[in-house]
């Protein structure tokens, strides 16, 4: 069944309620691979509760996430689906502990044409009790050879540009082999991420890592290198999505930083292929 633009845009998810302390807050910083070096303090604060345990930024990008669009109704075929890219504003920092509501909405979809993706982009706030906005992720997947659907809108939004100069800081963080499978308790269960014969299906050697956990690693890096692990100063972060990472390996960022505005890529070491591109964050003062 082709894609079904009308359902899809019809849609209306109904806002979620979101709960989240401790336990979410460590879950999640160890799905982004933080914790590998248990005696740096930068990293310890964000997965033990004993030491100040701060709320890792990104985390917004789990809290009152919709999950992935199933119903056949939609005809989207999930196996060809995956991340193209998010952004992430952070209107206040993240607090360690809250009640929030998730609004999530579509925005649109794109159509790439035949034999082609239709990128179908996503947006939710997240609002605190007292209606005031925390944060807001913008976020895109890409269902391959979705295309052709007859969409009025072709053209995707022109990314942020990184500069072909040298990079003038680099960051190599690795990743452990289960990554994924830690990074899939954050509420991604896509069988991508864990299943080697989903991940035949859907063209990969091995499962892949979630695009969302790659992302927390470069804004892992992004905060020790620029912002002294302060998550408070990161006030945005983007990237698209342009190669899979597989878990284990090290993810390089490369960055290039003009006063409080930071652009970056990520590659693979070893591979040598760019994995997040078009990246660039702000940081607060």
């Amino acid at each position: 069944m082709p894609l079904n633009y009308e359902r899809i845009m019809a849609y209306r998810p109904a806002d979620i309620p979101v709960s989240y302390g401790e336990r979410e807050c460590i879950i999640y910083a160890l799905g982004i691979g933080l914790g590998m070096n248990a005696v740096d303090p930068g990293e310890l604060k964000f997965v033990y509760e004993r030491a100040g345990l701060e709320a890792f930024p990104t985390m917004a990008v789990v809290l009152g996430w919709p999950g992935r669009m199933t119903d056949p109704a939609f005809g989207v075929d999930d196996r060809l689906v995956v991340a193209g890219d998010i952004k992430v504003v952070l209107h206040r920092p993240l607090a360690a502990e809250g009640k929030l509501l998730s609004r999530p909405r579509i925005k649109e979809v794109i159509d790439k044409g035949p034999g082609n993706a239709a990128i179908i982009q996503n947006t939710r706030d997240l609002i605190a009790a007292d209606g005031t906005l925390v944060a807001t992720v913008d976020s895109s997947t890409f269902a391959r050879k979705h295309g052709g659907f007859g969409g009025k809108v072709t053209d995707t939004p022109v990314p942020p540009a990184v500069p072909q100069t040298a990079a003038e800081a680099i960051c190599d963080l690795p990743t452990p082999p289960n990554l994924a499978l830690l990074y899939r308790l954050n509420g991604d269960e896509n069988p991508l991420h864990a299943d080697p014969a989903r991940a035949k299906v859907a063209g990969f050697e091995r499962p892949i890592l979630h695009g969302a956990a790659s992302f927390g690693v470069a804004a892992h890096a992004i905060l020790r290198t620029c912002a002294d692990y302060r998550p408070e100063r990161l006030k945005s972060i983007e990237a698209r999505f342009s190669r899979p990472v597989f878990p284990g390996e090290t993810i390089r960022t490369e960055i290039w930083r003009e006063g409080e505005r930071v652009s970056f890529q990520c590659r693979v070491v070893g591979r040598d292929e760019i994995v997040l591109s078009n990246g660039l964050a702000t940081l607060r003062t």
